[in-house]
């Protein structure tokens, strides 16, 4: 059987903020029936491994003796341009191919991508204008293109059994009726999902309004996107893949370089931050312990700014930052470090480098008040959602469980009345496995934590959420836009692949 590492330990130390882990291997899972066309023949993501084979060891993650730290520049993602503006929106045409990209200093490494592109491009939008995008799959695997956090039509929302086979093309509308918000697209195509953002199929979609434009914030150079992951890498530059390798992982990438050097002017920098790991969690401080204003999260700004030293990131959260480097001497160098294990901590504890330089003008600055958002309104039902991972005994396959069943694409697991608001506590029932909760379709409001008031980071309009061993949110949505069917699930992606996912029917 294919050997996989279970993170199967994981505690939050009270106001320390740090993700303690323990791990052990289990056999992996066999690929389940209902698991799309090239992994049902026996290829595990069409490339990585038949099914079911036993693997040899890779051995420990060769990336960090390959990538000196904070001597590669931070790359920007490319922009792309609509092939067309006619009718009133914007097309673009995508293709998902086979690329490689120069990771890790003289090595070339395989990767997954769109249009070419490692880091996925960006493609920038605007409130009230629908985007059209042409996708062309020419890979060997099924794909689906999901927008993550997006209020689309179900036959562009990219299900996971909504799959676009190889050779094939698409086009997925996105209306682009709901407010700003910093958002990312990625594969979804269910059991192969986790091993294709792995490999890159993953991009940012920067979705802006009137609201947001309105306010003096830094913007142009000043506006970086920056995607976090972590890798594993071979002697020779190749990605290596395995299922619940959060332990293995010691390549931590921004914008798919390891341990990069930022250039920063002495002024202001809004950093959109993405988590698009699969596993991995981010608890971010600057190294010296200095302010950072967060300003927004997954679905957008918040309505007022707070200022912290730490944002916490579990896989698939953004959040929205302005660092102040006028407060730094020209020359100096400002780390960006991360509490959060698992992995040694001379390689995972540090992601990138700031290297400040002189002053430029700035002429933004953060206001008291960013946005008004409504209070939640009445909701006619609640729910209890229940996460777990469900351990097999020796020699048996770990599940992922919501509500006690792994995923079934035939079964409606909860069934919303459009045009209602409803209240969904999720639990984590692991003791010590971590979790997270992405809804598709609807951005949500954190009513409460654990039976507390949530933090001001969670105080706006979310997508995803944490949940560390034990924990309870409660959130509250509002289902007013699209009938159909869209699921929710973990956003551990290696915990969505093996089951822990259910659906909505909106009716």
């Amino acid at each position: 059987m294919v050997t996989r590492r279970r993170m199967i330990g994981a505690a939050l130390a009270t106001g320390g903020g740090v993700l303690l882990v323990r791990t052990t291997v289990r056999p992996a899972a066999s690929t389940p029936a209902t698991a799309p066309a090239a992994a049902a023949a026996g290829q595990d993501a069409g490339h990585a491994h038949p099914v079911g084979a036993a693997l040899p060891d890779p051995g420990p993650d060769t990336g960090p003796s390959l990538a000196e730290k904070f001597t590669t520049a931070l790359p920007l993602p490319p922009v792309l341009s609509p092939v067309s503006t006619d009718g009133g929106a914007d097309t673009y045409a995508v293709t998902m191919l086979r690329s490689y990209a120069r990771i890790l200093p003289g090595r070339r490494t395989e990767v997954l991508t769109y249009n070419g592109a490692f880091p996925g491009p960006v493609i920038r939008a605007r409130s009230g204008r629908p985007v059209i995008v042409r996708q062309t799959n020419l890979l060997d695997d099924p794909v689906s293109v999901h927008l993550h956090g997006s209020a689309v039509p179900v036959d562009s929302d990219g299900g996971p059994m909504n799959l676009l086979g190889a050779g094939a093309t698409r086009t997925y509308t996105y209306p682009n009726d709901q407010p700003h918000a910093s958002l990312w697209f990625h594969d979804h195509a269910h059991h192969l999902e986790s091993e294709h953002v792995y490999r890159g199929l993953a991009g940012s979609y920067l979705l802006t309004d009137a609201t947001e434009a309105a306010l003096p914030l830094p913007s142009g150079r000043y506006d970086l996107p920056i995607a976090l992951r972590d890798a594993r890498f071979d002697a020779s530059g190749n990605l290596v893949y395995r299922m619940d390798d959060a332990e293995g992982r010691a390549t931590v990438l921004a914008n798919g370089r390891p341990w990069p050097k930022v250039d920063v002017a002495a002024r202001r920098y809004r950093i959109r931050l993405l988590n698009s790991s699969n596993l991995r969690f981010f608890s971010l401080r600057l190294a010296d312990g200095g302010p950072i204003t967060q300003i927004g999260s997954d679905g957008g700004l918040l309505e007022r700014p707070h200022t912290t030293d730490t944002i916490d990131l579990s896989p698939g959260e953004r959040a929205d930052v302005v660092i102040d480097f006028s407060r730094y001497r020209p020359g100096t160098g400002v780390v960006l470090t991360n509490s959060m294990p698992p992995g040694p901590a001379e390689h995972i504890g540090q992601v990138l480098r700031f290297d400040v330089g002189r002053p430029a003008p700035d002429p933004s600055h953060v206001p008291d008040r960013l946005r008004t958002l409504p209070p939640p309104g009445p909701a006619v039902r609640e729910r209890t959602v229940v996460l777990k991972v469900e351990e097999g005994g020796a020699g048996a396959t770990a599940r992922g469980l919501i509500d006690g069943r792994q995923y079934d694409p035939d079964r409606v697991d909860a069934a919303v009345a459009f045009g209602t608001s409803e209240i969904w506590t999720v639990h984590n029932a692991n003791t010590d496995i971590p979790h997270n909760f992405h809804l598709h379709l609807v951005q949500f409001r954190v009513l409460a934590r654990n039976g507390a008031a949530p933090g001001p980071e969670e105080s706006g309009l979310k997508d995803t959420v944490r949940l560390m061993p034990g924990e309870s949110v409660r959130l509250h949505a509002t289902f007013d836009t699209y009938r159909g069917r869209y699921p929710y699930h973990c956003h551990l992606l290696d915990h969505s692949a093996m089951g822990m996912m259910a659906q909505m029917e909106i009716t």
